[in-house]
């Protein structure tokens, strides 16, 4: 998918975006994902109170769609996490290990007051390089 202009990507099986936005936008070799939440693809919140739960479903999504761009976690420059409680960072970081395993994106966290998915209590972005 990658290439010069700019395209749209989106996942079938995601959740709608719920404002005027793609999952995320692939230009040149650069991926920028929009922010993901614990959302199915109903748009229900998935993991409850556990942040690290929550977290979990987040990064599937991420997978899902850095993989429909073409690239993956292990191609990840830059991550943005929002908590709604910065004490949760502990409880999170093993599930972001798991993940990216010895990949080491540079990072910026950041605490929120709230989510737009009620109950949400993480968020992430990221950007991303196509090999």
């Amino acid at each position: 998918m990658s290439g010069q202009g700019r395209q749209e990507v989106y996942v079938d099986g995601l959740h709608e975006p719920i404002s005027h936005y793609t999952h995320g936008v692939v230009c040149g070799n650069l991926v920028f994902v929009s922010g993901c939440v614990a959302a199915d693809s109903h748009g229900d919140l998935i993991g409850g109170d556990d942040p690290a739960a929550q977290t979990r479903q987040v990064l599937e999504n991420l997978a899902a769609i850095l993989s429909a761009a073409g690239t993956s976690l292990a191609s990840v420059l830059k991550v943005t996490v929002y908590l709604t409680d910065i004490d949760d960072r502990p409880k999170i970081n093993p599930v972001r290990q798991e993940f990216f395993g010895d990949v080491r994106p540079a990072s910026t966290l950041i605490e929120v007051s709230r989510l737009a998915l009620p109950g949400a209590k993480v968020e992430i972005d990221v950007v991303a390089c196509i090999p």
